[in-house]
């Protein structure tokens, strides 16, 4: 018969000593040490149950027969920290977008297009400029060659990122207009306009533009229509409809840079770091309750495992 064994000498002179909330304890009379009778489980299966297994606190200590605080103690001696990796040699198309937990913090992250594997990830209060600044400068430090760079609309991006090829995200074009224009927009210039970017991502640069262009002919007298206000001053009448105009006008140049000959292979939506931060998310919410100080541990040590299970 197999006898448990001494965690303190080792010795297997042991025998049962009563339960304690159902959980059987043991004695060793070599030592007198008392102790649990808990399924034994390394750091690395523990880790690897909580994160993506998605096993929460309770569910792991009623698993391997130990009390939820015992779980929270083990879990506490990990440590997970993300460190910028040697990308030597590596090049291709990036995703950088970020993403929030509330108003005060949230994630700046990189992703390669190709392996999906994550290139830098720092955790920041707002999302500044000077913030993507770091990110691009911190991957190219480490040996990254970057081919083009893929990103969802902050306008500042595209002067700061002006030596890159740059996609613009045509999901979230289509999102800006939809915004400013509604889901069903009941004015038949607003219609046109929402199908004509509606079929965005199955035309080409050339065919799209040409359309565009009709589009602003067909509609010059009705975009241009003024009212006065009671204070005097003359405003647009369509100013909703001016808007989305005037995002595709300043994205337009962005929209279409996938077709390049040079950006073979380059996306034409940033899908795959949004699926990243959904998925991070729903882990996360498994796990309700954490301290922001928890949560970051967790979000460093998902993209820590993610890029090891890469390299």
């Amino acid at each position: 018969m197999n006898k448990k064994k001494c965690p303190e000498c080792g010795s297997s002179k042991t025998k049962k000593n009563g339960q304690r909330n159902g959980v059987q304890l043991y004695k060793c009379t070599a030592c007198n040490h008392q102790f649990r009778g808990g399924q034994k489980v390394s750091i690395d299966e523990l880790w690897e149950a909580y994160m993506n297994g998605k096993q929460t606190i309770r569910e792991l200590a009623s698993i391997y027969h130990v009390s939820p605080s015992s779980i929270k103690r083990r879990l506490r001696k990990i440590t997970k920290i993300w460190q910028q990796p040697d990308l030597t040699g590596m090049s291709g198309f990036v995703h950088i977008d970020a993403t929030y937990w509330g108003r005060s913090w949230g994630i700046i992250l990189v992703l390669d297009n190709a392996t999906n594997m994550p290139l830098y990830v720092a955790f920041i209060r707002s999302e500044t400029t000077l913030d993507y600044k770091l990110a691009v400068d911190a991957i190219e430090a480490a040996g990254f060659t970057i081919k083009g760079i893929i990103i969802d609309g902050k306008q500042a991006l595209f002067k700061e990122f002006e030596k890159y090829p740059v996609q613009m995200c045509q999901f979230h074009m289509y999102q800006i207009v939809e915004r400013y224009l509604t889901k069903h927009p009941k004015m038949i210039a607003s219609r046109d306009l929402a199908l004509l970017v509606d079929d965005m991502i199955y035309l080409d640069k050339e065919d799209f533009m040409n359309e565009y262009a009709q589009w602003k002919r067909v509609y010059h007298d009705f975009l241009n229509r003024r009212t006065v206000h009671k204070d005097g001053k003359s405003y647009y009448l369509h100013r909703r409809l001016r808007s989305a105009m005037n995002s595709l006008d300043y994205y337009l140049p962005y929209l279409y840079t996938y077709q390049r000959p040079e950006c073979e292979g380059m996306p034409n939506t940033n899908n795959k770091i949004e699926g990243t931060f959904t998925n991070l998310k729903k882990n996360l919410n498994n796990h309700s309750g954490m301290s922001i100080q928890n949560r970051m541990r967790f979000i460093s040590g998902y993209f820590t495992d993610m890029l090891y299970r890469m390299i």
